[in-house]
């Protein structure tokens, strides 16, 4: 324990259950010996404020709060996404306190439940954990870094997309259900998400300006999703509950929260193999890419925040590159700024090897 001095400022400096503490006082040398000797009192009656702060703080008490105070309102779909990954974490840190989970018993964790699922859902259930100790910082309940930032993921492969051809399209449409035909239209045609369809109410829906209104998203911000004819047809031919806001809902106005079964009737039927309702959103994308719509757009539509998920399309449209450059070209007009002939340069390209182009000045010099 100790006291010292840094640029202006006092400084005191101590160990509490062999974690070193440091707290910044202020500019009195004399109210910084003060207050050391008031936590080596704290310390010794086991009095100190944090301690007795994060000592009650168990796993399972702080998992309940988070689904209540976090879960449940910031995200959507967290029955689906946050439960199965929370039983597992509670399962393994039962009853311990939140400040003896070090980063060495997260990676025990980690090389267990790697053995039980697949390293990407391995890698949810390691970000639910770290979000769970930023919040715990946040809230004032936890007061050491975030032990889940030392524990590096899996790497994922997310370059394997499965998505649906035209004709698969058209055969799956004709042999499903009569109440899933327009879910599917709309996940094809708009790339929503699974929770962001089921969640979907009438007032969200703006049949004059074509746009839906998605108020609760994956990320939290609101999104607009322009819709085509197909998608205002699905729509307007749904029919309205009585009593429910919803627009695809049981008989009893209750949001739809699992169609595997009939989805997975409707794939056999359709002679369609390894396919997720999710993948209807890469159906979209693959589908607007192959179209040559540029990324960005395609990124803005699927709401995502970085460029880099959507990178994972690129690949379906081998031209895009190609295309840019002629598209550049026709915009700069190059041939005509230079005073060089555009039927002359077309000869001379026909005519002569490329390693011949050695400079501006023989180029002119072959045009003539």
């Amino acid at each position: 324990m100790g006291v010292f001095k840094k640029k202006d400022n006092w400084w005191i400096d101590y160990y509490v259950n062999g974690k070193r503490r440091r707290e910044k006082i202020g500019t009195s040398k004399a109210l910084a010996e003060t207050v050391i000797k008031k936590r080596k009192v704290q310390i010794a009656e086991g009095k100190f404020l944090d301690i007795k702060k994060e000592s009650k703080l168990r796993f399972n008490e702080f998992a309940d709060e988070y689904i209540e105070l976090y879960a449940k309102i910031n995200n959507i779909s967290w029955k689906r996404s946050i439960v199965p990954n929370m039983k597992s974490l509670e399962r393994y840190f039962a009853d311990r306190y939140m400040r003896d989970i070090t980063p060495h018993i997260i990676e025990q964790y980690k090389a267990q439940r790697v053995k039980e699922v697949s390293p990407a859902a391995t890698n949810r259930a390691l970000a639910l954990l770290k979000s769970m100790f930023n919040r715990a910082i946040e809230w004032d309940k936890f007061h050491d870094p975030n032990p889940a930032l030392k524990v590096k993921h899996f790497r994922e492969d997310n370059h394997k997309l499965r998505y649906l051809e035209k004709e698969e399209i058209k055969r799956l449409l004709n042999v499903c259900d009569d109440f899933l035909r327009p879910i599917l239209i709309v996940a094809l045609n708009t790339g929503m998400r699974k929770a962001e369809l089921f969640n979907l109410k009438w007032h969200e829906i703006d049949f004059n300006k074509g746009i839906i209104h998605l108020l609760r998203t994956k990320s939290g911000e609101r999104r607009e999703i322009p819709m085509n004819e197909a998608v205002k047809t699905a729509l307007i031919n749904t029919r309205k509950h009585a009593l429910s806001a919803y627009i695809f809902c049981t008989k009893r106005g209750n949001p739809y929260t699992d169609i595997r079964k009939p989805f997975a009737r409707s794939l056999k039927r359709a002679g369609i193999k390894n396919f997720r309702l999710h993948d209807t959103r890469h159906t979209f994308a693959s589908q607007l890419v192959m179209a040559s719509i540029d990324l960005n757009t395609v990124r803005e539509l699927m709401g995502h925040k970085s460029i880099r998920m959507t990178l994972r399309y690129a690949h379906l449209s081998p031209n895009h590159k190609s295309h840019a450059v002629d598209q550049l070209g026709r915009h700069l007009d190059t041939y005509m700024d230079t005073g060089v002939k555009a039927d002359a340069v077309q000869v001379f390209q026909l005519s002569q090897p490329i390693e011949k182009l050695n400079s501006y000045e023989r180029l002119v010099e072959i045009a003539g």
